[in-house]
């Protein structure tokens, strides 16, 4: 087998890509770490300290990589692919503890462990090699040194943007291109890169990875992990690895429901159990009456008082999940458009929660959907339009601003209704934020929460806005019968009951904005970090541990 002191005696283009594969497999790696944190700790707590302590490990790597290079002996490139195929094994047991080291805790201590060494010994490594493949030294110290250390960055930063975008297209699509899958991908490019004797170290670890390793979406492992839900009172219906997370359908065996996660956050779910002497409704009651509260929409009395008619009107949907409301609204008879970013979330909810097929479904970013349907040459306009979005933990800011609420009214008709539905910390900067910037846009607006306002210490709740382009109050007829769709949780859950005041959300903070335009949507990271943090706090409650972390 090839030696390190083989390489680095080889032709400097043969040194020189043997470094530049090293830097790209661990953008590539650090990465797919990121992403098999987001099913335990969420996507959104998992970045928070993870590019600062990226760039610290590549930047010691990098400075230490004289010192490495001698204590081993040259030797060091030959635990790089040894330490990869042992990445998921560390990972594995360390995330079992995700409760006990909390958030955002956990995410650190687990890449300190096993993501950092790697990143800082490849950096260290590819150094070494990129500097003897450009051999430099006729120039000076300083051409030798710094011109490489430059080099090296652009490359990792370019690996990491293709990295990203490669995956975006292809991850989930076969075994290998799934989280896990890529955990042992990985690690082969890099024994490709650096083939030796001390490979055979690795041995055990990818054993474990094929046999033991839950994560893996393998027949086997997948039983495994069914086996020890069981012991939780769950099972696994379905699990894929999709564009916006780690997407699984779970059954809560005891109680009676089935749930679709992704990442940390749950997307909705069903009541399955059959009750004695009781008609199922026509679309399945869900475990969320916030769900259940956005088909209020068509409770909304128009303008003129004139009842409106569910025959012939349509709706807009912006965000999947289950399919709960825009069931509800098809049932009714309602020409229904859902707006879906993830293929994943769309296939689920029509194999797994009878989600009913004649819909239009619109597999693409709200943003640009908003967009070309302002644009297009004869534009269609709206009833109904339901805006329920959430992901990572946090609301996504891009699609509270200005620009984004503004383009769901122009395609809203004068006398449509807008629901919106806002998940966060009722406290926090963000959602007087986003209300206020509704509120600048639709003249008429009422808020609802989901639960009793307490207004005692930190308020993660649902909210609905329910907002009119008409200059009068909005009112909400009586429900009948036909409303409910034969669903007793409908009948107490369905008429929007615990009013906010909007008038909590108007005093500007200091150093705040009165609206949110797109330009500064950054400005909110914090808050979203910190809102995601109580999320995952809240989903620990909802189903155990055991069932997070064995994704």
């Amino acid at each position: 087998m090839a030696s390190f002191r083989s390489i680095y005696e080889q032709e400097p283009r043969k040194q020189l890509a043997v470094g530049v594969a090293l830097l790209v497999l661990a953008a590539f790696y650090s990465y797919v770490f990121l992403l098999t944190l987001a099913p335990i700790y969420g996507s959104t707590p998992s970045h928070i300290f993870h590019g600062y302590g990226v760039g610290f490990a590549g930047a010691a790597g990098w400075f230490a990589k004289d010192i490495i290079h001698r204590l081993s002996g040259r030797n060091a490139v030959y635990v790089v692919p040894v330490l990869a195929f042992w990445l998921p094994v560390l990972q594995y047991f360390v995330t079992q503890q995700s409760s006990a080291l909390g958030n955002p805790t956990g995410p650190v201590i687990t890449e300190v462990l096993a993501l950092y060494p790697l990143v800082l010994l490849s950096v260290a490594c590819a150094g070494k090699l990129v500097q003897s493949g450009l051999n430099l030294n006729r120039h000076g110290d300083l051409v030798a040194e710094h011109i490489p250390l430059l080099g090296s960055y652009v490359v990792y930063s370019a690996g990491e943007h293709l990295i990203k975008a490669f995956l975006s297209w292809t991850i989930g699509s076969t075994i290998l291109l799934s989280r896990a899958g890529l955990q042992i991908l990985i690690p082969i490019f890099y024994a490709a890169a650096v083939p030796s004797k001390i490979l055979l170290l690795a041995i055990p670890s990818l054993l474990f990875s094929l046999t033991s390793n839950t994560h893996l979406p393998l027949g086997y492992t997948t039983r495994t992990l069914n086996d020890a839900l069981a012991e939780e009172g769950f099972s696994l219906v379905a699990r894929q690895d999709s564009t916006t997370g780690y997407v699984s359908v779970l059954d809560n065996l005891e109680d009676g429901f089935r749930v679709m996660r992704c990442d940390h956050s749950l997307l909705g779910g069903q009541w399955l159990k059959k009750r004695p002497n009781y008609t199922p409704p026509a679309v399945k009651d869900p475990i969320y009456a916030v769900f259940t509260m956005l088909e209020a929409v068509r409770l909304v009395e128009t303008p003129t008082g004139a009842p409106r008619v569910d025959a012939g009107s349509n709706a807009l949907v912006i965000g999947l999940g289950i399919g709960t409301t825009p069931g509800a609204l098809i049932a009714h008879g309602i020409d229904t458009t859902i707006v879906e970013i993830d293929p994943v979330v769309h296939k689920f909810a029509m194999e797994y929660f009878e989600l009913p097929p004649n819909h239009t479904p619109a597999i693409e970013d709200a943003r640009s959907f908003v967009k070309k349907a302002q644009n297009a040459p004869v534009k269609k306009q709206y009833d109904y339009i339901v805006h329920d979005v959430f992901t990572g933990g946090a609301e996504p800011v891009e699609l509270f601003t200005w620009e984004f609420i503004s383009g769901l009214k122009d395609l809203l008709k004068d006398d449509g209704v807008v629901a919106i539905n806002y998940a966060g910390d009722l406290t926090l900067y963000p959602t007087a934020l986003s209300i206020r910037t509704i509120k600048s846009i639709f003249p008429t607006c009422r808020l609802f929460r989901e639960e009793v306002d307490t207004d005692i210490g930190a308020e993660f709740t649902n909210m609905v806005i329910f907002c009119t382009k008409a200059h009068h109050p909005l009112v909400f007829r009586d429900a009948v019968q036909s409303d409910f769709l034969n669903s007793r949780f409908r009948q107490r859950y369905l008429v929007p009951r615990h009013e906010v005041d909007p008038a909590r959300f108007d005093v500007v903070e200091e150093g705040g904005r009165r609206v949110l335009w797109d330009r500064e949507v950054g400005r909110l990271h914090k808050y979203q970090d910190r809102g995601a943090l109580e999320h995952w706090a809240i989903m620990r409650t909802v189903m155990p541990d055991a069932v997070w972390e064995g994704w």
